[in-house]
């Protein structure tokens, strides 16, 4: 029997989470929490109450994944992940199936890694990280909590993402760049960066 996850956060970035889930098909979705109370359903899934919930809801479910989106920055996200790990939710790495997760690669509690991403071998991706759709992570990298690697982005071999890291679509890096923490890299630029010692 599958186990049942509740997706905190019920925007656009939600709904593709729920893609990836329905065809890795590793849980069963129970349904959506999120701050506005005016959302009933996503994508035939219920809303089940808002964050104050979260601690009710621990009793009915064991799976929590954050489901908000990382345009504005980290912070959000990293908040709600905490609650979550308090009051002890299992947050399991949620592969695509359309996606390839080397076996020489790491991949954190809370990840999602969205359909057609790569991750190449001796790659290590953080928690509560988004690695998007079409991103490539190439061997060697690593990749802090709570990034967000977006659409068609390209994180070459050996580069360092600092936790709470943004970068944008269509966005590349030079092989062994750092990028610090929090740092936001805009969409269709290159990042060179600072090479690690």
């Amino acid at each position: 029997m599958k186990k049942k996850i509740i997706l905190v956060g019920g925007g656009g970035h939600c709904a593709s989470c729920i893609d990836v889930i329905e065809q890795e098909g590793n849980y069963e979705i129970a349904g959506i929490v999120d701050s506005d109370s005016s959302i009933e359903s996503l994508l035939g899934y219920p809303f089940l109450g808002m964050d104050a919930d979260l601690d009710r809801l621990r009793a009915l479910y064991d799976c929590a994944l954050v489901t908000i989106g990382q345009i504005s920055g980290p912070a959000v996200r990293s908040r709600v992940f905490l609650h979550l790990r308090d009051l002890n939710y299992e947050m399991p790495a949620i592969v695509s199936p359309r996606a390839y997760v080397s076996k020489h690669a790491t991949v954190g509690e809370g990840t999602i890694v969205l359909h057609d991403a790569l991750v190449n071998a001796r790659a290590s991706i953080g928690q509560n990280c988004i690695i998007n759709t079409k991103a490539l992570i190439e061997h060697d990298s690593n990749i802090g909590d709570n990034c967000h690697v977006s659409t068609g982005a390209i994180v070459n071999g050996g580069v360092t993402l600092g936790s709470g890291s943004f970068l944008g679509s269509n966005a590349g890096t030079k092989q062994l760049a750092v990028v610090n923490e929090n740092e936001f890299v805009r969409a269709g630029t290159f990042f060179v960066g600072h090479a690690n010692a």
